[in-house]
C-alpha cells in the first residue's frame, strides 16, 4: 500500500495566523486573564478541544458587553475573532467596548481573504448595484461578509441558482442594477467558474471579483489530481468545515473510496478495500493540524505493515441478490449510507431504500460504527458495490405486527407520507397502510394535504395478500366515545365550563364543552328581554357557562349564562330601600301612570295618582319621555319585583318645608323681641 500526502494539506495561511496569535496570548497570558474566542476559532474539534484544555473558552456576541463590563486590572479580558470573520455590527460592538474599557481588548483573526471582501462589499454598497455571494448562506464567512452590503443581496449556492434568481420576479430589479458578484473563499473551483460564465450571458455590467482563496484553489486542483490516480483518499477535516466537504466532494467524484475522517480514530470504522498495490492519498481542510495528518499517516503506515497478513487470514464473503447481510457504517452522506459487509463488495444504501421519511436526515440518523440489517437487491463486482435496502428488511420484519394488530384491533402509530388517489399512505414500521378518503376522518369536501406529515393513530381494517388498509376515523371514534364516557362520568349540576359557541338558534346558543355540546336557552344569556341570542354572543365567542341540569341517557345538558350578581332586581334592592329618593328616567307611559327606569333593567310604576299634587287628565300632561326626574320609592313587591315611585311625596315634602318656615320666622321674631 503506498501513502502519498498531499503537498498543501493542512492549516492555510489564515487559520495559521489566527492560531499562532492565540498561541502566542497562551504563551504571554498574564495572571489573572480570561482568553475567549468569538465562536470557535476554526472549524477543528481536535484543535478546539486543545485551546479548551488551556483554559480558552468559546463565547457569544451576545455575552460581550458583560464580559466588557467584568473586565479589571487584576482580570483583563482579550477576545479572539475566529478565522472566518465576524457580522459589522458585532466588530463594532467589539471596538466600543474595548474603547470604554481599557481592560477589555480583542484581537481580530479575520482571514486576510475573507476582510478582502468585507471591504468590496462595503465599497459597492449603495442603491443601484445588487450583490450575489455563491457560497453556503449559513456559514459564517458568508453571514458576516453579508453585512456589509446594506442593499439588495442574495446568496447562490450554486451556478443554476443564478439563473433561477433572474427567472423570479426579481428579475426586472437585477437587470436594473449592477450586479457585484464574488465567492466565499472556500468556494468549489468548478463551480464558481461555472456561475462567472453564466452571469456573463445573463448581464452586460457584471463586476466580478476572484475571491476564492489562492490556497483553496491549489488545494482543490491538487485533491482532483490524486484523487484521479488513488484508489483510496483519506480526506482530513472538521464535519463544519466548509473547504473540507469541498475537497471531500472533489475527491469522491474521482475516487469512489473517499472517506471523510475528523481524526486517526475514525479510520477503524472506514471501509478500507486495499491490497499491496493499492495507492491511499491524503488530503487535508485548511482546519486541520499537522499533527491530525501525521498521526492519520502513522496509523495507515501500521495498518500498511499488517495488511498482507490481515487479508490472507480474513475469510471474503461472498454475497448473492435475495441475502439479508448486516454490516458496520463508514460513511454517511445525506444521499446515502456506506456499509463494510466483510465482503469483496461495499455496501450501498440509498436514501430511498432506508425510509419514506423525507424528513429524516440521515448525517442525524446515522454515524460511522452504526450496525444495520440490510436487503441485498444488486450486487456489482465491477462496480465493487452492493446495492442494499434496509426498508426492505424492517417491511418484512414488522409485517407481522400489522396482520396480528389487524386481528387483535390494535392501535398503530404512522406518519402520512403521500396523498394518493382516493386516500392518503401512511407509513407503519416501514410498512405502508393505504388509509381511503372515507376513512381518514377529513370531511368530504376538505382537502387531504392537511395529514401530509402528520404523525397518525389507526386500525388496521383489512389485509390483501401484502397490502394493508386502514382507518384513522375508527380510532377517532373510539378516542370520542372514551372521552364522552369520561365527560358524562364526571357531570354535575353546577359544574362549570369554559367553552366556545359553537352554534345559535332562535332560542338558543350551542356551547362546545369539549366534544359534547350544552345548550343555553336565550332565557338564561340575559336578566332583560332579547330577541335572539346574536344579540349577546357571536359564534367562536369563548364563555364561561354552568350546569343547570343534564340527561345523561338523553346527553342533553342545559346551561346557564346569566349570573345573580347580574340580576337588576339584586343590584337594585342591594342599592335602594323603601323611603329612598332615586333619579329616574320616564321610559313609557300608561293613562294610569308612568313607567320610569330606576337601574338598568328594573322600572318603577308613578301612579298617575303619584305624579303632581293637582289632579291631571293624562301622564303626558306633566311629563315626557326620557325626561329625568327625582322620585320617592314607596313600595317594593319583593315576590313579584315591582316598585312603586312618588314624585308627589318629594313635593308634599317640599310644600310642607315651605309653609313651615313663616312660623319659624315669627317664633325667631317674637324671641328676639323679648330679649
Amino acid at each position: 500500500m503506498n501513502i502519498v500526502i498531499a503537498k498543501n494539506a493542512g492549516f492555510c495561511f489564515g487559520v495559521k495566523r489566527a492560531t499562532d496569535e492565540l498561541e502566542k496570548r497562551l504563551e504571554n497570558k498574564s495572571e489573572g486573564e480570561r482568553i475567549y474566542t468569538l465562536g470557535t476559532l476554526i472549524h477543528n474539534e481536535t484543535y478546539n478541544a486543545e485551546l479548551y484544555a488551556a483554559g480558552v473558552r468559546v463565547t457569544d456576541i451576545s455575552s460581550i458587553r458583560a464580559l466588557s463590563e467584568e473586565a479589571t486590572q487584576s482580570a483583563p479580558v482579550t477576545v479572539f475573532v475566529r478565522a472566518h470573520g465576524i457580522p459589522k455590527q458585532d466588530e463594532e460592538t467589539l471596538r466600543e467596548c474595548s474603547e470604554k474599557n481599557p481592560y477589555f481588548k480583542y484581537c481580530d483573526c479575520t482571514c486576510p481573504f475573507v476582510k478582502k471582501i468585507h471591504k468590496i462589499a462595503q465599497n459597492n454598497s449603495c442603491p443601484d448595484k445588487h450583490f450575489i455571494l455563491l457560497g453556503t448562506a449559513t456559514h459564517p464567512e458568508v453571514v458576516g461578509i453579508m453585512s456589509y452590503f446594506d442593499y439588495g443581496k442574495d446568496v447562490i449556492s450554486s451556478a443554476d441558482e443564478l439563473k433561477s434568481l433572474v427567472e423570479t420576479e426579481k428579475s426586472k430589479e437585477l437587470l436594473q442594477k449592477t450586479p457585484i458578484l464574488v465567492a466565499q473563499t472556500t468556494q468549489n473551483l468548478a463551480e464558481w467558474k461555472k456561475t462567472q460564465e453564466i452571469s456573463k450571458k445573463l448581464y452586460t455590467n457584471a463586476l466580478i471579483f476572484d475571491t476564492i482563496c489562492s490556497v483553496t484553489e491549489l488545494r482543490q486542483t491538487e485533491a482532483a489530481r490524486l484523487s484521479a490516480e488513488c484508489d483510496v483518499m483519506i480526506v482530513i477535516g472538521g464535519r463544519e468545515s466548509s473547504n473540507t466537504a469541498k475537497l471531500y466532494s472533489i475527491c469522491k467524484e474521482n475516487c469512489p473510496q473517499t472517506f471523510w475522517i475528523e481524526n486517526p480514530e475514525e479510520l477503524a470504522v472506514c471501509n478500507l478495500i486495499t491490497s499491496a498495490h493499492t495507492k491511499v492519498g491524503i488530503a487535508a481542510g485548511a482546519s486541520t493540524p499537522s499533527g491530525v495528518i501525521q498521526e492519520v499517516y502513522k496509523t495507515m503506515s501500521e495498518m500498511n505493515e499488517n495488511f498482507a497478513e490481515l487479508f490472507d487470514a480474513t475469510e471474503i464473503k461472498t454475497l448473492n441478490t435475495g441475502d439479508t447481510v448486516t454490516g458496520t457504517v463508514t460513511s454517511v452522506t445525506d444521499a446515502e449510507l456506506y456499509l463494510d459487509l466483510g465482503a469483496q463488495v461495499t455496501g450501498l444504501i440509498k436514501a430511498e431504500q432506508i425510509t419514506d421519511d423525507a424528513s429524516v436526515k440521515l448525517t442525524e440518523a446515522y454515524k460511522p460504527g452504526d450496525q444495520i440489517e440490510a436487503f441485498v437487491i444488486r450486487v456489482s463486482d465491477i462496480e465493487g458495490f452492493a446495492e442494499l435496502s434496509k426498508k426492505r428488511v424492517d417491511s418484512d420484519r414488522n409485517w407481522q405486527k400489522i396482520v396480528a394488530a389487524a386481528e387483535n384491533g390494535d392501535v398503530l402509530t404512522g406518519k402520512v407520507v403521500e396523498v394518493v388517489k382516493g386516500g392518503v399512505s401512511v407509513v407503519v414500521d416501514a410498512n405502508r397502510v393505504f388509509v381511503p378518503a372515507s376513512q381518514t376522518g377529513v370531511p368530504k369536501d376538505e382537502s387531504l394535504d392537511a395529514l401530509k406529515g402528520t404523525e397518525v393513530s389507526l386500525k388496521v381494517i383489512e389485509i390483501k395478500g401484502k397490502k394493508a388498509i386502514g382507518s384513522i376515523r375508527l380510532v377517532q371514534r373510539e378516542e370520542r366515545r372514551a372521552q364522552e364516557a369520561a365527560f358524562w362520568a364526571a357531570m354535575e349540576e353546577g359544574k362549570v365550563f369554559t367553552g366556545a359557541v359553537k352554534s345559535m338558534t332562535s332560542y338558543g346558543a350551542f356551547v362546545d364543552l369539549g366534544g359534547v355540546d350544552g345548550m343555553v336557552h336565550k332565557t338564561e344569556l340575559s336578566w332583560k328581554p332579547i330577541s335572539s341570542p346574536a344579540s349577546v354572543l357571536e359564534v367562536g365567542q369563548v364563555i364561561e357557562v354552568f350546569v343547570k341540569s343534564f340527561d345523561a341517557e338523553k346527553k342533553r345538558i342545559s346551561l346557564g349564562y346569566k349570573k345573580d350578581c347580574d340580576n337588576p332586581w339584586y343590584i337594585f334592592t342591594s342599592k335602594y330601600a323603601v323611603g329612598d329618593v332615586a333619579s329616574v328616567k320616564i321610559v313609557n307611559m300608561m293613562p294610569f301612570g308612568a313607567f320610569a327606569e330606576i337601574v338598568d333593567g328594573v322600572d318603577g310604576l308613578i301612579h298617575i295618582s303619584q305624579i303632581a299634587q293637582e289632579k291631571i287628565g293624562k301622564p303626558a300632561d306633566v311629563l315626557e319621555l326620557g325626561q329625568e326626574i327625582d322620585a320617592k320609592i314607596i313600595a317594593i313587591d319583593e315576590e313579584n319585583h315591582k316598585v312603586s315611585l312618588s314624585i308627589r311625596a318629594l313635593l308634599d315634602e317640599a310644600q310642607a318645608e315651605a309653609e313651615a318656615m313663616p312660623e319659624e320666622a315669627a317664633v325667631e321674631e317674637a324671641v328676639a323681641d323679648a330679649e
